[in-house]
């Protein structure tokens, strides 16, 4: 089987023989790459780009932020998921939530920081390098500063005033956003890199630097204790799958939205997209009805107590909720859980359709076959906007991601884990893999991963053009669809005549992800990598 070479790209496209890495950053890749040059493997290289990426894209993700790592051991021939995504605070009521404000960003905001937990523990697991060496990238890179690029500068700029005074002492020390070429230090970030290397996950968990966090969010009034800390443990769990035309599909398991993406392939399994063509206006109707139907049932189930995930993944469920899509375009339910429904609003499945049968992204794979597909975030640009202190570690806002309507079983209450966007996803056929792939973009994550997934293996695209294509999000409930505009005009007002709201977005539009990939060929084990050119995504192959 040879690499496809359909699809128009924007880029050309990247193979490998030794090694691949995919990431947010062209930096971050090389990260990755120094690892693999130097003899380490696809999990030394991907906690190497995950240290490096908080430098480089300082308002994406980091050390204090969450994450899902999707794994596959070829020596064991297994697939994991390590989750990172902490709880909730244990102090954390819905009485400390007085509004939506309170949750968007400040001290309240945080759930416990996972990434440092998680990193360390991919490491220890399945690493082959010491910790001195793997951060050693990252280290340099806050030590002595690198450029900005033009989109660091356009994200910097588009978040500053979510950018609290600790923050904007490194981030706004020229009294300002920096700009395309100026160089961004970052030095105390640098020594909190060498305590973790010193004390490991002990000094951030329980140490000295856990109590400089936590002094610190405290003060600011903040609901993070010691305790959250020292009871915070990484966890390895199983993940979840679907078969699509041939394929299996994986994605970490609820509270991960992942399901969602198997979900919506479910519904489109029948359809033949490829006969129907791409950017056609039926299969734009199916692909956006199907996903309403999906995320439906991720609101109502993905943070519920034992979701009922094989009745929503399985065949006969989707046959079912098939039915549902018409002719007209469906109302959306909206991301976030409601007590009102708006008319017509697709409503989630219930237990007999089933009982009858149910925020940036990297790719890292290495000559043995071994492949890490990770999705982590601080959540809103920055997280908090918050740096704890002195340690130049920005702490994540994602309890942003739960609700304060007392009947969702997302909403906000002690040691909780909530909904959770990141969805990294990997490809097998015949128990090879083929991808390893996924996306940022907060609740668009679930649907710009389908789109360039049915690109890759309906459309036969390659993994570049997969990426590239143009793709459409819905946010609100309702009708509304957001749509870049390289999908020709005739199509977008077709969509219109069905019901559809389109929404214009640019012809290339961060709106709408950042997605990386790598495809393995099966025979001859070379990797194709793709990066999006909607964000400073760079894949480098070896």
């Amino acid at each position: 089987m040879a690499f496809s070479s359909e699809g128009t790209v924007h880029r050309s496209t990247v193979t490998g023989t030794r090694g691949m890495v995919a990431s947010g950053h062209p930096l971050a890749s090389l990260a990755g790459v120094r690892m693999l040059l130097e003899g380490g493997n696809a999990f030394d290289a991907a906690v190497a780009v995950a240290g490096a990426l908080n430098v480089v894209e300082p308002y994406m993700s980091g050390i204090a932020g969450v994450g899902y790592a999707l794994i596959y051991s070829k020596k064991e021939n297994r697939i994991r998921v390590l989750d990172y995504c902490g709880r909730t605070p244990y102090e954390a009521t819905l009485e400390h939530f007085p509004s939506d404000d309170v949750k968007e960003g400040g001290p309240k905001s945080c759930l416990v920081p996972g990434a440092c937990g998680g990193w360390l523990e991919l490491l220890s697991t399945y690493g082959s390098m010491p910790p001195e060496k793997v951060f050693q990238p990252a280290i340099e890179l806050a030590d002595n500063g690198f450029a900005v690029t033009v989109k660091n500068a356009t994200f910097m700029g588009s978040n500053v005033g979510h950018i609290l005074p600790t923050g904007a002492r490194v981030i706004l020390s020229r009294g300002r956003a920096l700009l395309p070429g100026e160089v961004l230090i970052q030095k105390d970030l640098a020594k909190s890199y060498r305590r973790v290397i010193e004390g490991g996950a002990d000094v951030f968990y329980r140490g000295d630097l856990a109590r400089e966090m936590v002094g610190f969010v405290q003060q600011e009034g903040g609901l993070l204790s010691e305790k959250d800390l020292a009871d915070f443990k990484p966890e390895w769990v199983d993940p979840v799958s679907t078969s699509y035309r041939g394929y299996d599909v994986y994605c970490p398991p609820p509270p991960s939205a992942g399901f969602q993406i198997l979900e919506t392939l479910n519904l489109l399994e029948h359809d033949a997209l490829s006969e129907i063509g791409h950017l056609a206006e039926e299969a734009l109707h199916l692909f956006i009805e199907a996903i309403k139907l999906a995320n439906a049932d991720r609101v109502e189930y993905a943070a519920a107590e034992n979701p009922p995930i094989d009745g929503l993944l399985s065949k006969a469920y989707a046959d079912k909720r098939r039915q549902l899509i018409g002719e007209r375009a469906a109302m959306n339910r909206g991301e976030y859980y409601e007590t009102t429904r708006i008319p017509g609003e697709v409503a989630p499945g219930q237990e007999p359709d089933w009982t009858n049968e149910c925020t940036t992204h990297f790719d890292v794979v290495d000559a043995e076959g071994n492949a890490v597909a990770i999705t982590q975030s601080l959540g809103s640009g920055f997280g908090s906007g918050m740096i704890l202190g002195e340690t130049g570690m920005f702490l994540n806002n994602f309890i942003k991601w739960g609700d304060l309507v007392p009947e969702s079983p997302n909403c906000i209450a002690p040691h909780k884990k909530v909904d959770m966007c990141l969805s990294p996803c990997q490809i097998f056929k015949d128990g090879n893999l083929v991808s390893a792939l996924g996306t940022p973009g907060s609740w668009g994550i679930q649907q710009t991963t389908t789109q360039f997934l049915i690109h890759f293996l309906d459309y036969g695209m390659n993994i570049q053009a997969a990426i590239e294509a143009p793709r459409f999000r819905m946010f609100e409930a309702g009708a509304r669809v957001y749509m870049e505009t390289r999908v020709p005009a005739t199509i977008r007002d077709g969509l219109e005549k069905r019901g559809h709201r389109i929404e214009k977005l640019p012809e290339w539009s961060p709106v709408v992800g950042g997605a990386q990939g790598i495809v393995v060929d099966a025979d001859s084990g070379a990797m194709m990598g793709g990066a999006d050119p909607r964000r400073d995504g760079y894949a480098i192959g070896i």
